[in-house]
């Protein structure tokens, strides 16, 4: 059974059971006596362990199951939460998600045993029932048990019943000349259990990591469609000792036992059953062939993985609801209807075809723009896939530093596009991680000053137009803006002068360039600076843009602008000389047509004054390095571009109109130009580059 087929689904719920532990480990850490919540982290874990085991991730299933026996014990009131033991299952958790970070890399768990947290939560059991951490763990007797079992023989081994056909003999003939042991084994499912065709598939993947299984009773596919009663046998192949097989089909859980042992003699199909046969391995040939390396399986079960190895594990999905699919379906319908009624206009020859196209196409419009409206809202999902994660590193930080704090999230339910919410993540955190180590004061300090001893850090999202505003803050300290002025003079980033006519804007965006730093040097103030270049460019690269605004004492206020999707965007098309340049809508404020006579000088740099506003001129012909005019005209069309609360004026030859347009990145060919996004291309065929006018800003 190839279960490779169902690695996306399997990275998908894991994400979603460890997100469900976390939460209610979070939660169990307030209300240590919760039933509801213990029973969730209990059901949880063990559903994480049956999906490693069936998809064969033997060091995840162990781990998870250990876990589970833990909360087994809770569920039975024989432990007590306490903090050790939440400290101990964030570890657990912390190692499932490296577990599955791994798989989604390389479709494989990777090597660590994390053998040093399975001690700890089997003597976390131990330590509570009174039992010294010394004591064997409770696996190892019952490997012992099977040799027995197998011994015993009687009418459990109903792999001597077996009758080959022509090729399976043929094959058992192949491995004997290999110089491999046939065994044959019987394995007996529990009563209880409800998926008997997964248990049989845990105990082949446990088998075949030591040899092959050369015959199946019933056959393969008959156990996967469950056609058996509460056992079934096989013949394996191996080079390894029947100990070490039966253990590890005995270590699949809801197995009851495991008979087996060494066969010689098979009876093919439609000849008289003989009587089964006795122990008549010789000693000596059984011992020779125990000598010999076991080279042929083992080479070939670790090929098999190294092939896995480094294939990249999933393709991102989405989940939609299932409305949005169908709205998308009958909008697909309507689309098929205008198709239809085009073709049958261009194949009648009547007079009145250019009224009814002209119609067909305008009833066209309208449907691709829902249809576009309609595929934005599938790729849409919440930025609580992002914000859900932040509580357990608060939590972990609030112990860390020693600081009493509360994140309080607000929008979770604010939907972004999810090419967005994947990359809006780090930058995000990073703010987060700024509030708690730098922004808030320690305990003492916020009492001294008659501040709540806990701080409250905040994270807001909410839509305004067709941006989406995040929003991080704290109740801390707040910038200190002459520190950071101080600062910049000492890098010589500007001198005395020309600081003292900065304003509190200009001196907050030093903490925004590489390596500018205040919290290595000066620890009294709250040191923000340290890796904010990465969260400004980050953002920057999504096409939004971050604001800071703080007052000392009182805390500070981190605001990202953020686009709602970077697919396709309502754009401007404008015209400077021959070519044809995309500006985004939500970018313009207005539009302007200026005397050039009203163009006034500030600091040898071009403004106007529009409605009490200074506003800089921008001529983009310079910018992109296009040949001036050769006579400047009387008047200027000027498009007024709004980031926050900045302006600017942007100057272009023609205005062509608005449009719908489709960003397609430019990869690597314009690197180094942050003026240029993207490119879109027009109904005519030609190419438009994209204007981030952020950068003008």
């Amino acid at each position: 059974m190839d279960v490779s087929q169902y690695l996306e689904i399997f990275i998908d719920e894991s994400s979603e059971h460890i997100q469900t532990l976390s939460d209610c480990i979070m939660a169990l850490e307030q209300e240590p006596d919760n039933k509801d919540t213990i029973n969730e982290v209990f059901r949880a874990a063990h559903s994480l362990k049956g999906m490693a085991g069936t998809m064969g991730f033997k060091r995840m299933q162990r781990l998870t199951h250990d876990m589970e026996n833990v909360f087994q014990e809770v569920r039975s009131d024989k432990i007590k939460v306490d903090s050790a033991m939440i400290d101990l299952l964030f570890k657990c958790l912390d190692a499932i998600d490296s577990y599955v970070e791994n798989i989604k890399a390389t479709s494989d768990e990777g090597t660590d045993e994390n053998e040093a947290i399975i001690k700890e939560l089997n003597d976390f059991i131990q330590k509570e029932e009174g039992e010294t951490t010394e004591q064997a763990q409770p696996e190892k007797p019952a490997e012992e048990e099977h040799p027995a079992e197998a011994s015993d023989g009687g009418n459990d081994d109903k792999f001597s019943l077996i009758e080959v056909t022509d090729n399976e003999k043929k094959a058992i003939d192949e491995a004997k000349e290999a110089g491999q042991k046939i065994y044959g084994m019987t394995v007996y499912i529990q009563k209880e259990c409800l998926l008997k065709a997964a248990r049989a598939f845990l105990v082949f993947r446990a088998v075949e990591e030591f040899g092959q299984i050369l015959v199946y009773r019933p056959s393969s596919q008959d156990i996967e469609d469950e056609k058996f009663e509460l056992d079934f046998s096989f013949l394996v192949a191996s080079n390894e000792d029947l100990e070490k097989i039966q253990s590890a089909a005995s270590n699949v859980s809801e197995i009851e036992k495991v008979v087996g042992k060494e066969v010689s003699k098979f009876h093919l199909e439609g000849e008289e059953t003989a009587v089964q046969e006795k122990e008549q391995t010789a000693a000596a040939p059984a011992k020779e062939e125990e000598k010999k390396p076991a080279s042929e399986p083992k080479k070939a079960a670790p090929a098999k993985k190294k092939a896995v190895v480094g294939k990249p594990a999933t393709s991102r999905t989405v989940r939609v609801d299932i409305e949005k699919l169908d709205l998308l379906m009958n909008q697909v319908s309507e689309l098929i209807i205008a198709k239809n009624s085009l073709v049958a206009i261009s194949s009648s020859d009547g007079s009145d075809n250019t009224q009814s196209f002209h119609d067909q196409i305008e009833y066209l419009e309208r449907i691709t723009t829902n249809l576009h409206e309609s595929v934005m809202k599938v790729r849409m999902v919440p930025i609580e896939n992002v914000t859900q994660k932040y509580p357990r590193m608060i939590r972990d930080l609030s112990r860390t530093l020693n600081k009493k704090m509360n994140l309080v999230i607000t929008g979770e339910d604010t939907e972004l596009d999810r090419t967005v919410v994947d990359q809006i993540g780090d930058p995000l955190q990073h703010l987060l991680r700024n509030s708690a180590d730098h922004g808030l004061e320690s305990n003492d300090v916020r009492v001294e000053r008659g501040k709540p001893e806990v701080g409250t850090i905040f994270l807001n999202a909410y839509q305004e137009g067709n941006n989406v505003v995040i929003k991080v803050g704290d109740d801390g300290n707040g910038i200190d803006t002459e520190a950071v002025k101080q600062k910049a003079i000492e890098r010589g980033l500007v001198s005395p002068e020309q600081a003292e006519n900065l304003s509190q804007k200009e001196i907050i965006n030093f903490l925004f360039m590489p390596s500018f730093s205040m919290a290595k040097k000066i620890t009294d103030i709250s040191g923000r600076g340290v890796g904010l270049d990465v969260v400004k460019s980050g953002i920057e690269q999504l096409g939004g843009d971050v604001e800071v605004s703080t007052e000392l004492g009182k805390g500070t206020t981190f605001t990202v602008r953020l686009p709602l999707t970077l697919a396709i965007i309502q754009a401007l098309m404008v015209e400077i000389r021959d070519e044809k340049y995309a500006i985004a809508l939500g970018s313009i404020s207005n539009i302007e047509d200026i005397p050039v006579e009203d163009i006034k000088y500030v600091q040898a740099k071009e403004v106007i004054h529009l409605r009490g506003s200074v506003i800089p001129i921008v001529r983009l012909d310079q910018m992109l390095d296009i040949e001036p005019k050769e006579e400047e005209p009387d008047h200027l069309t000027v498009v007024i571009v709004q980031k926050g609360d900045q302006q600017a004026g942007l100057v272009v030859d023609n205005l062509i109109g608005q449009q719908e347009i489709v960003i397609k990145s430019l990869g690597k060919y314009i690197n180094g130009n942050k003026l240029i996004s993207g490119a879109t291309i027009l109904g005519d065929g030609d190419v438009a580059l994209i204007l981030d006018v952020n950068t003008l800003m």
